[in-house]
């Protein structure tokens, strides 16, 4: 199978090439305009097969997609291509809005006219894979069930509600023009090559560097935390075996509060990488929340562990540890892009006059 991955230079995107080349038989043609949280370095082992190429192309360019999908002519398209932090959306909602909304629905066109023009069993077997979020669900309350697929839409931020919105498109493709596609949720994704702006790599580098460790509010926000190797081998199950129409809600069954979070990555610098000075956990000190901050994310995986044959591999705390070793192993990678980046400024600052 030849597979059109959009964002393939980005976080999960990265995670999803990496498994495609090193554990199956299908290629890749990586789409990916290198945004700030893109590396090129995350794909350069893949970088060498044969089976992969990377096109720097913007998917809201609706000619440069077209062309795309002329040139290479893929069987399957994994839509992971979006800029997805809450915090950013929160101070700049507009570059969300072009790219979730505006690119997935050019993106959508091109592969519908692409997929149009196939013969019947081409059109039979193409998919369209769209990979999105359980932020798009809301929050949960302690003693609410978790997510899943038939959970209705409350999204709560700039960046959620632009997401629920290409889940929308998504949706709406498949039953009014009968494009193959599908939807796969899931929940906070956390392991290596991860931008430094999110919360565990933000706090896992600022320990190493023994900065201070921001919790916003009291911490006790939850999150189901899924290793994103984990989550790539379960894309690309979803791709080979999804069926159009369908839905599927992938999480780990390991959920934890931002402050459990902090001080796991603190126990195990500490038992890695002692810092003279004392325990990492001394760094950690509460700020001001977001506005908004959902109180706790978690999906029930079981539709999607039964249909695709899939389950997590890892648990939280043996994700964690190899995550923290990778960053320590890592840091003339994270050193450079923070020369490059200022990653260490809050984003997400509620306005002047905001309630507290």
């Amino acid at each position: 199978m030849r597979i059109l991955v959009t964002g393939g230079c980005g976080f999960i995107g990265s995670a999803v090439v990496r498994h495609i080349i090193g554990a199956t038989g299908h290629s890749v043609v990586n789409v990916d305009k290198l945004t700030y949280a893109a590396t090129g370095e995350s794909t350069a082992a893949a970088a060498t097969d044969p089976r992969y190429v990377h096109v720097r192309a913007d998917i809201t360019d609706g000619a440069a997609m077209r062309a795309i999908f002329a040139a290479h002519r893929p069987d399957a398209v994994m839509h992971l291509a979006a800029e997805s932090h809450v915090d950013r959306s929160i101070d700049g909602p507009g570059v969300f809005m072009h790219t979730n909304i505006l690119g997935t629905y050019t993106l959508l066109e091109a592969a519908r006219e692409y997929w149009s023009g196939l013969d019947a069993d081409g059109r039979a077997a193409f998919r369209f894979h769209h990979v999105s979020t359980d932020e798009v669900f809301g929050a949960l309350q302690p003693d609410d069930a978790p997510f899943c697929e038939t959970t209705p839409y409350d999204p709560r931020s700039p960046y959620s509600a632009s997401k629920a919105a290409s889940d929308h498109l998504v949706r709406a493709w498949q039953h009014t023009y009968g494009l193959p596609a599908f939807v796969t949720n899931t929940t906070n994704n956390y392991g290596f090559w991860h931008f430094p702006e999110k919360l565990i790599p933000l706090v896992t580098i600022n320990a190493i560097a023994g900065r201070g460790l921001p919790v916003y509010g009291d911490g006790g926000n939850m999150r189901d935390w899924l290793f994103v190797d984990d989550h790539a081998e379960a894309l690309v199950l979803a791709v080979e075996r999804g069926r159009p129409g369908e839905t599927y809600a992938i999480g780990a069954r390991q959920p934890r509060s931002n402050l459990q979070v902090v001080g796991a990555i603190c126990a195990v610098l500490d038992e890695l990488r002692p810092d003279p000075a004392g325990p990492h956990a001394r760094l950690i000190h509460h700020v001001h929340d977001r506005p908004g901050h959902d109180f706790r994310y978690e999906i029930d995986p079981a539709h999607a562990e039964s249909a695709l044959g899939w389950r997590a591999r890892h648990d939280f705390e043996t994700g964690i540890r190899r995550t923290v070793q990778w960053y320590l192993d890592n840091r003339d990678w994270w050193t450079a892009l923070q020369a490059r980046h200022d990653s260490t400024k809050r984003l997400g600052v509620a306005p002047a006059g905001a309630a507290a």
